[in-house]
């Protein structure tokens, strides 16, 4: 069957096939970001990027990947950079084999906790940092993501009160320049191993320790083969969300404040998140007979300081900026 068609129903009919054609942003299809991450699905932070996903899902669908799934540990920077993914969780370290200003930020006993990093990159001295991920890797920092202060775990059941008690102690850490000088200036013998076969490696004996936030411990259930927790605190652990510099300049500026501004809410859920779960977890290991305890800090500190201020890295560290951190209350 066949309709007459009149002027007055042709023009309806281009109306609707422009509408069609033309629709507005609202009405398009969410587009994609697969995000990557080392951590698992029982982390704080992937409770973290499903809210982030929820508070953006009008305009974005993400995709997330927990575990190395989609991209092994340590080179989720470079597919961010080279356009093969469009968001990810990244190591300041990093950052840091690409930027070597950037070690001063992964540098031992730098922040004291999580609200001095907040407030550091907050300030003019964070934007300046950012800046330089932004205009030479071409990434876009959404913000430091805090998820707990590292200690060192030990299957040994030997006791540690300064960095010497550790000489010999081979401390699992994640591989790169930087993470390997964290190990050494707290004394032990650091041994480059993959977040994922960490369990493994303390059940057979090819590592003594490893260092990692108690969140972190329990995610992985590494207590299960560790007989000690030394609260060292010389590392306030945070990894960077991030997003493809392309995708961001995609956004219009109005999209890009949402984003920004869902990114924010769900990191300080997560900061929340992590900090109450710090305070159970030190008792709660106690409670489950794992020997946790304070060492002589002072020692360490000392210890980190001059194995810093000694090193090539050092050399790169921005003019007077480890003085400026230091001094903010």
């Amino acid at each position: 069957m066949t309709f007459p068609l009149n002027r007055r129903s042709a023009l309806c009919m281009g109306a609707s096939l422009a509408a069609a054609t033309a629709l507005p942003s609202w009405a398009q299809a969410p587009a994609n970001l697969r995000f990557a991450a080392v951590f698992s699905d029982k982390d704080i932070r992937a409770d973290m990027m499903k809210m982030l996903a929820k508070d953006v899902e009008k305009d974005f669908k993400i995709e997330v990947f927990l575990n190395s799934t989609l991209f092994r540990q340590g080179t989720e920077l470079v597919a961010l950079q080279r356009d093969n993914l469009e968001m990810g969780n990244i190591a300041p370290q990093d950052i840091s084999k690409q930027i070597p200003a950037w070690s001063l930020l992964t540098s031992a006993y730098l922040f004291r906790d999580a609200n001095h990093l907040n407030a550091f990159f907050a300030s003019d001295m964070g934007a300046q940092m950012k800046k330089m991920v932004e205009d030479q890797l071409k990434v876009k920092v959404l913000g430091p993501v805090f998820f707990g202060t590292r200690h060192v775990g030990l299957k040994t059941k030997k006791k540690i009160n300064t960095p010497a008690d550790l000489a010999g102690v081979k401390l699992r850490m994640p591989p790169g320049d930087s993470w390997q000088l964290l190990g050494r200036s707290i004394g032990a013998n650091p041994t480059p191993m993959a977040y994922a076969e960490t369990y493994t490696g303390l059940q057979t004996g090819a590592i003594d320790g490893q260092d990692n936030p108690l969140p972190n411990v329990q995610n992985m259930k590494f207590n299960e083969v560790m007989s000690q927790i030394v609260l060292t605190s010389h590392l306030v652990g945070y990894d960077l969300l991030t997003l493809n510099m392309k995708v961001w300049n995609s956004m219009s500026p109005e999209k890009q404040r949402a984003f920004q501004a869902a990114a924010d809410k769900a990191i300080a859920w997560s900061t929340a998140e992590h900090l109450k779960r710090e305070k159970e977890l030190a008792e709660g290991f106690k409670n489950q007979g794992l020997d946790v305890y304070t060492p002589n800090l002072a020692a360490f500190r000392e210890n980190a300081q001059k194995v810093y201020l000694a090193s090539a890295e050092a050399k790169e560290w921005p003019a007077g900026m480890l003085d400026k951190i230091n001094g903010m209350k």
